[in-house]
């Protein structure tokens, strides 16, 4: 490219570079210049192992597609708050939608181009805290303003569901361990919804005693006998024996780690009546919550999940489509939890492309590319310096969950506040905004080929 294709080349990017509104109310340092997303620089683009061609030439024959169509509106993709609202916060302002105006968390004003995007969430809203509940009120202080809000199914979001909601239910070994096979990452919600819900002399009225909670609470002795016998056709051998060992240790945990939460079970019985109150009855505060929720979201080229894809959802999407996916994912996750759960569906939100995981031939690429994607957008596995291309089998993922909570963030030793956003705009360009990344990444097509 010539010096004065390239100066044009900039321009073009850098137009189109968001905006930052109300910097001052946050405390993330967000990028302020952008460069190209770079082959290998802190593994920006990186190749599955085994491939023999070279990155650069399998990445050119990916984008090298005639049929690729982009979005006709902005689309933000934030992933994995993980509970942080500030966080979120932080991301917001990042993508240039949103402009902060003050301390608090309604100072938030939906400017012009956010009106003209969509702000698409990409999972994980749920996790250890500090604010499930401050963080899924700034989601609704969006679309309460007319923000446009895809709302995505991420593993946590669909485990503290099914876990609270088969609370109460009739006994079955199918979903009798799913409360507390969610083991202490449900503890902190729990703790938020005794502190703001259930306090005061009243606020344990009608719960019953400390033994008939841990009856409810608890599956039964008998589930580790009849769970492997319901489940054995889903589950081999030694996947349903790290199970039965993985909830035994949650058992034997889980009191303990609730009364180093300053909780008795009576508490913990109760926050789980409220939630259900607030998530799934009519009219509760979060009801919206789950009614918005799909499991999948696409947008021309390019398909937005949690997690990832596989051959057998490959498949389903190539034959029925991605509104069939969401409404298969709607019923199951109401009426069939065990099904969804085990089933192929949740692998769209819990796949790391893993041995373990159900497998991504190129087979499932072609039938993909034959439905017309050619990327997929995820979250779910966490990077350290931005946002990742990660080339499989000749499709193109997006792996964006840029690990912006404050517990993540703590645990992998990274500084400062987290935000990140990855943008896909009309001008066929990719963006990822991250504060652990010094510049902004700008992907284009155009470059490459």
């Amino acid at each position: 490219m010539s010096t004065d294709a390239l100066t044009r080349h900039n321009k073009f990017h850098r137009k189109r570079l968001p905006v930052y509104r109300g910097l001052k109310w946050i405390d993330a340092e967000l990028p302020k210049t952008s460069e190209s997303w770079l082959l290998g620089k802190q593994r920006s683009i990186v190749k599955e192992k085994g491939l023999r061609d070279s990155t650069e030439q399998l990445l050119s024959e990916v984008v090298n597609q005639e049929k690729w169509r982009w979005p006709k509106r902005a689309l933000l993709f934030f992933s994995d708050p993980h509970a942080d609202a500030d966080a979120f916060i932080a991301s917001l302002v990042a993508s240039g939608g949103v402009k902060k105006t003050g301390e608090k968390d309604q100072n938030l004003k939906l400017i012009s181009s956010g009106r003209r995007s969509v702000f698409v969430i990409g999972g994980d809203c749920f996790d250890k805290g500090p604010s499930n509940l401050r963080l899924l009120r700034v989601v609704h202080r969006l679309i309460e303003q007319g923000a446009r809000v895809s709302l995505l199914a991420g593993n946590h979001d669909i485990r503290i569901k099914l876990g609270i909601a088969s609370v109460g239910m009739d006994p079955d070994p199918r979903h009798d361990h799913f409360f507390i096979r969610m083991g202490s990452k449900v503890i902190p919600m729990l703790r938020e919804i005794v502190d703001e819900y259930l306090q005061g002399k009243g606020a344990l009225k009608g719960i019953p005693p400390t033994r008939s909670c841990r009856r409810i609470l608890y599956p039964p002795k008998r589930w580790f006998k009849e769970f492997p016998k319901m489940a054995s056709w889903v589950m081999p051998d030694k996947h349903m024996a790290r199970e039965l060992k993985r909830l035994r240790e949650k058992i034997d945990d889980f009191e303990a780690d609730c009364q180093a939460a300053g909780l008795s079970l009576r508490q913990v019985y109760a926050a789980v009546m409220k939630w259900q109150q607030l998530f799934l009855e009519p009219g509760g505060e979060f009801s919206w919550f789950f009614k918005r929720m799909q499991l999948a979201y696409r947008q021309g080229s390019f398909l937005f999940v949690h997690a990832g894809i596989d051959d057998r959802m490959a498949k389903l999407i190539n034959r029925k489509g991605i509104k069939y996916i969401n409404r298969a994912f709607k019923e199951s996750v109401d009426d069939e939890i065990f099904e969804f759960y085990y089933g192929p569906l949740a692998n769209l939100i819990r796949t790391k492309y893993r041995d373990v995981d159900m497998p991504l031939t190129r087979k499932g690429v072609e039938l993909m590319h034959d439905a017309g994607i050619y990327a997929i957008v995820h979250g779910h596995a966490n990077r350290y310096h931005g946002q990742r291309i990660m080339l499989r089998k000749g499709m193109i993922n997006f792996e964006c969950d840029a690990t912006i909570d404050r517990h993540t963030r703590d645990k992998e030793g990274l500084t400062g506040e987290g935000a990140a956003v990855t943008i896909f705009h009309p001008d066929r360009l990719v963006m990822g905004v991250s504060t652990d990344y010094p510049r902004i990444k700008v992907f284009d097509p155009k470059s490459i080929v």
